[in-house]
């Protein structure tokens, strides 16, 4: 449960910061101009003073420069005391979106300012490539949106859940999440919501260079 602690209005942005009444989560919202991109903060383990708010705000309210359909852009920023290294102790995660796309990228450094960069610089790579995949044109008309599979965890010798994670299927068809597959570099698998059989697939890459489908039946 969060409750607003500050708000700060001016010309051109209004800034809602809230915090928690308990735990170790912050979110901080901020609300551009109803034509702007409007900017979510989240903060796990750490808190960010209102010089590093309004860097990363800022910045990430510019993305829809790139991309006019993105409507929403969700920061994550976390400090992991448990990271092995240094120079992976501050996260700083990335998610946009706006019509039917969807993209997301993390980086990891030793400040969150450092993670941050890094993460927005790949994002806006991954913005051009996006771009420039849906500029030569795509047959049906149809867009594509990216989807991160869930990454695969570590278990220990007695299997157990040791992480949830929730993400959005953007309906696409096999020749568009093939691409989307592609165009993120994932080689292993690619889950998507496929928009021909209204049904969730996993696109997946064989040993002998070619690709798999799984579609799941309820027995």
């Amino acid at each position: 449960m969060f409750r607003p602690c500050l708000a700060l209005t001016f010309a051109w942005i209004e800034v809602t910061v809230l915090v928690p009444t308990f735990g170790d989560r912050a979110s901080y919202t901020i609300l551009e101009d109803p034509m702007t991109l409007n900017v979510e903060i989240f903060t796990r383990n750490m808190e960010i003073d209102e010089a590093i708010r309004d860097y990363v705000s800022k910045r990430a309210a510019r993305l829809d420069r790139y991309l006019p359909e993105l409507d929403t852009a969700r920061l994550d920023l976390a400090y992991l005391k448990s990271a092995r290294s240094a120079n992976d102790r501050y996260v700083a995660q990335i998610t946009v979106r706006g019509g039917r796309a969807l993209l997301r990228t993390e980086e990891r450094a030793d400040n969150i300012r450092s993670a941050f960069d890094s993460a927005l610089e790949k994002l806006e790579r991954q913005i051009d490539r996006y771009k420039g995949k849906h500029r030569r044109g795509r047959g049906d008309g149809r867009s594509a949106a990216e989807v991160v599979p869930v990454p695969q965890e570590e278990v220990e010798e007695t299997p157990v859940i040791a992480r949830r994670k929730t993400f959005s299927l953007i309906p696409m068809n096999e020749a568009e999440a093939l691409e989307q597959m592609k165009l993120l570099g994932h080689d292993n698998f690619f889950i998507f919501y496929n928009v021909e059989t209204n049904a969730i697939n996993v696109l997946y890459r064989r040993r002998d260079g070619t690709y798999g489908l799984i579609e799941p039946t309820i027995g």
